[in-house]
């Protein structure tokens, strides 16, 4: 028998010969080689992408690492800034080219920073013969300081700058005022030398606090008016006596508040009293406290004055909080210690609008501090002797530290980000005005002596609950919707509803949020009684439908073509449905006093109208075609050969899905899963719009929630660029792709090894 070779028209032989073989098999080569360097490339390129977003996330963020440093850049005797004594007091104007030294002699000099040349001097006044016994000054914002002398008066001065623009250049002129007039005061009438003054703006005036040298307590309130007219300033005020301290301790600090409802006061040994003096006529010590930390050698209200920096002989930095307990009483609480310096403290200087502060010690130290991170940023050797002042710019970005040998040294400081630690972070904070540690985010106010609160654990915890209820939602209807939908529906029908449910996935989450802030959770707070009774009539009536179904004769139900089951539930779902709807509000009449809601907050539970069932319910929906269509297409690649054995061997069609279907299907379930958790977690707009974005930190499903995507499309177009803000944003945003990223990595171990498992079924 011959061998037949197709031949073309010609009667050429179609089949390649061996030179045409060896050629098509080089062009296979190159394409096989093409193509996987080609998805190779493209694998390198998606890991290389990720890489690039964590490298840019993170130089973000990184700066937020970075401790405080500074660096002398001049040094210049004092001396030269003035002869007439040494400085009880540094002042350094936001512009950082002048500054102030208020000697002992009532001398205010200005003087160039960087190079200490004199530029105008002021003489602060005094009755004839007065001396000066003691120096105070408020919070730095205002700029307040107050003259105490031996005859019992006071004068309070205050620094002013000008700004003026010659030449298209800043000129910047300073000046001394005195708010209460030139003429001293009278505090002590029995005319004692002021040992000790304190003095503070308040909203109503000038509050002054003074120790005589006798030991008594003095408080003074003072209001000015102006006349529109003359512009004559008048003064008035009283000055009142407060209780002495115990145990004849003597007065080394005063500090007062901003309200002027609280004098803090250090002792002689080792204590610090806190006295109630809002009410003139009732002033009282509230507290006597012991340090437990030596004693007291600098005290310092921060910005705000809702805390205090207390410094001690030993070397101990310590943060105070004026806390009220139930009774409505204000007292001392230490809530933190920071590294100590090696010398005793001689000097606080809390910076102008933030809660750090500078210390200084008698051995030349200069720590760095800052209250709310609970953070040391600095403990550096500045000087070779005993640190006398400090003074930090409105800007904190120069120092001027003078030092027990004369020398005036003008520093450079970097401390741009002290407000983050990793415990202001993750951990409770307690913030001044709470009652005790809490997590907080709050990052901004409208006052410059607002403390930011900038806690990741209430977006933390806010994603996580949005996502587990969306998740609660979407996954037993997505996985039972894709099993019924893949195994059990006819084929006709399956291809009605799998693309009207992944068609679903196409709807805008927009759309989605603003539908569910307003409409869903309007609807879901007037019928509270129909949620509950859906979630317990739906099941039950599915169940008596079935049963009835399976009671029918076997003619009638042979009607129905096999598959076509699930079509019998549609008008008793829609009729359940609405007899719960209409039920609501007679259920709410008959059991809960007519308000559902009430009657949950009458038992602590907290409803809010935009909350965690709406969010719940709306991302479950958004998620659902996710789930549906990824654990369908799994169920329906099922080898037939396996469920087609087990029903040959006499199990059920039940029987086959759990014990055939389920397992095979197990790694694209749970890559369904995982798929829509990732989705959920990442879901911004329905979140922002149906969750009311309060940063709650509970898992109460009638309260709402701030997630980590919701809170930096609401907040970072409103922050400044480069701030601690803008960069705290930047890192929950790397928190957020390392959570989604570790959860898929987690997700593909745990799919890889159940495809393992069940690949030999």
């Amino acid at each position: 028998m011959s061998e037949i070779t197709p031949a073309g028209a010609g009667g050429e032989s179609l089949m390649p010969n061996a030179e045409q073989r060896a050629r098509l098999r080089n062009i296979r080569r190159l394409k096989d080689k093409f193509s996987r360097w080609g998805v190779a490339s493209a694998g390198l390129a998606v890991v290389g992408a990720l890489g690039l977003i964590f490298f840019y996330l993170f130089s973000e963020v990184a700066p937020l690492l970075k401790s405080a440093d500074v660096e002398v850049l001049e040094r210049y005797d004092h001396s030269q800034v003035t002869a007439l004594g040494d400085p009880e007091h540094l002042v350094l104007e936001r512009y950082e080219q002048i500054g102030a030294s208020f000697t002992a002699g009532g001398e205010v000099q200005f003087f160039s920073a960087d190079n200490g040349s004199a530029l105008s001097a002021y003489q602060v006044p005094r009755s004839e013969g007065a001396q000066f016994s003691s120096l105070g000054f408020g919070t730095p914002v205002d700029g307040l300081v107050a003259y105490g002398y031996d005859n019992g008066q006071l004068v309070l001065s205050q620094l002013n700058y000008k700004l003026s623009y010659p030449n298209d250049t800043r000129k910047i002129t300073p000046e001394l005022v005195y708010p209460l007039g030139e003429e001293p005061i009278v505090m002590d009438s029995e005319a004692r030398a002021l040992a000790t003054v304190a003095v503070q703006k308040t909203a109503r005036g000038y509050a002054l606090a003074a120790a005589t040298e006798d030991g008594r307590l003095l408080l003074g309130r003072y209001t000015t008016r102006e006349n529109m007219i003359t512009g004559k300033v008048t003064t008035s005020g009283r000055v009142d006596a407060l209780p002495a301290l115990p145990n004849d301790a003597k007065v080394r600090f005063i500090q007062l508040d901003k309200t002027a409802s609280h004098l803090v006061i250090a002792d002689n040994q080792e204590r610090l009293h806190i006295y109630d003096v809002a009410d003139a006529t009732a002033m009282s010590l509230t507290e006597t406290v012991a340090t437990e930390r030596g004693q007291v050698t600098a005290l310092q209200y921060l910005v705000g004055t809702g805390s205090l920096a207390v410094g001690t002989n030993q070397g101990s930095v310590s943060q105070w909080l004026l806390v009220r307990d139930p009774q409505n009483t204000y007292r001392l609480q230490p809530v933190r210690d920071f590294e100590p310096l090696p010398g005793a403290v001689t000097t606080i200087s809390p910076e102008y609008a933030r809660r750090g502060f500078l210390v200084g010690d008698d051995q030349g130290t200069v720590g760095i501090y800052y209250g709310t991170s609970s953070r040391t940023l600095m403990v550096k050797p500045m000087t070779d002797g005993a640190i006398e002042q400090l003074a930090i710019s409105p800007i904190n970005g120069k120092l001027l530290i003078y030092d027990a040998s004369g020398q005036l040294s003008v520093a450079s400081v970097w401390n741009q980000h002290p407000e983050v630690s990793f415990s202001s972070l993750w951990q409770k904070v307690w913030y001044e005005g709470r009652s005790e540690p809490e997590y907080v985010w709050q990052a901004s106010s409208g006052g410059d002596e607002f403390e930011s609160k900038m806690s990741l654990v209430p977006l933390s915890l806010g994603t996580l609950k949005a996502a587990f209820f969306a998740m609660l939602f979407a996954i037993p209807l997505g996985i039972a919707g894709a099993l019924y939908t893949a195994y059990f529906m006819t084929p006709k029908m399956r291809g009605l509803v799998k693309p009207s449910i992944e068609i679903m996935e196409a709807l805008p989450t927009v759309i989605l949020g603003f539908l569910a802030g307003l409409w869903l959770a309007p609807f879901l707070e007037n019928h509270l009684p129909a949620v509950f009774s859906i979630l317990i009539f739906m099941p039950i009536m599915m169940v008596l439908v079935g049963f009835a179904w399976s009671r029918l004769p076997q003619s009638v139900r042979m009607r129905a073509p096999e598959g076509w089951e699930a079509a019998i539930l549609v008008v008793p779902i829609l009729l359940t449905g609405w007899f719960c709807i209409a039920l609501s509000p007679h259920v709410e009449v008959w059991f809960f006093s007519g308000s559902m809601r009430q009657w949950f907050t009458d038992y602590g539970l907290n409803y809010d109208q935009r909350n965690a069932l709406v969010v719940g319910m709306a991302m479950g929906f958004a998620v659902i075609p996710t789930i549906f269509s990824i654990a369908e297409d799994a169920v329906f690649n099922v080898p037939r050969h396996l469920t087609q054995g087990s029903l040959a061997l006499g199990a059920t069609r039940w029987q086959t899905v759990v014990g055939v279907v389920l397992p095979t299907a197990s790694p694209g379930i749970f890559s369904a899963v995982m798929m829509g958790f990732g989705r959920a977690v990442g879901e911004t707009m329905i979140v922002l719009m149906a969750t009311g974005n309060s940063p709650v930190v509970n898992f109460n499903i009638f309260e709402g929630m701030r997630t980590l995507s919701a809170n930096i499309a609401v907040e970072l177009p409103e922050t400044a660029v480069a701030s601690t803000h803008f960069r705290v944003l930047f890192l929950a945003a790397l928190v957020l792709l390392a959570l989604t990223f570790i959860v898929n990595t987690c997700a593909e171990i745990i799919r890889q090894r159940l495809r393992k498992r069940y690949s030999n079924l």
